[in-house]
């Protein structure tokens, strides 16, 4: 091994500089309710989507409520529009979070696939809607201030999967 390949090496190991954690690595399957748990204590995730046949990835704000996902997004987001077509049944999508530390690598990964609807309740809207930041426009849509993020979806995780992982 030549000496850039063995500095290549070194910063892999430990995050581009940074120092790795000691020790050999581990990683544990987490139970559903710490999973979502864990969910509840970042406010960002990506949810994953179907669009034109294609898997599709968007960061979004969310929260925990009750143990379902619920994230806005405004008219004309893939999922608004989705929703309506799948009636009752909704959209399945995946949602994912997490908290990995960008140096050493430890932390968590929760990953959420269930089934995604509009919420349609007024009241559970106007409430969602104080405790829910908007989300973001995508560059080729209109400007945010043009089109207001007024929907608020809601995932029912049916498969609720997460990982801790350790030092």
């Amino acid at each position: 091994m030549n000496d850039t390949s063995a500095g290549h090496c070194a910063a892999a190991r430990t995050g581009q500089g940074g120092a790795a954690a000691e020790g050999p690595r581990r990683s544990a399957a987490l139970h559903r309710a710490e999973a979502l748990r864990l969910l509840g204590t970042v406010s960002l995730g990506r949810i994953v989507f179907t669009r034109h046949a294609l898997p599709a990835i968007h960061p979004v704000p969310h929260l925990v409520d009750d143990g379902d996902i619920v994230l806005r997004t405004h008219e004309g987001a893939a999922l608004t529009i989705r929703d309506r077509w799948a009636g009752a049944g909704g959209v399945v999508v995946a949602y994912e979070a997490d908290a990995i530390d960008a140096v050493t690598h430890l932390g968590w990964s929760v990953v959420v696939t269930g089934y995604c609807h509009l919420v349609t309740d007024p009241d559970a809207l106007a409430r969602y809607r104080r405790l829910l930041r908007p989300g973001w426009s995508r560059p080729d849509e209109l400007p945010r201030r043009e089109r207001p993020h007024e929907h608020v979806l809601r995932i029912r995780p049916d498969l609720v999967t997460g990982v801790r992982l350790t030092a």
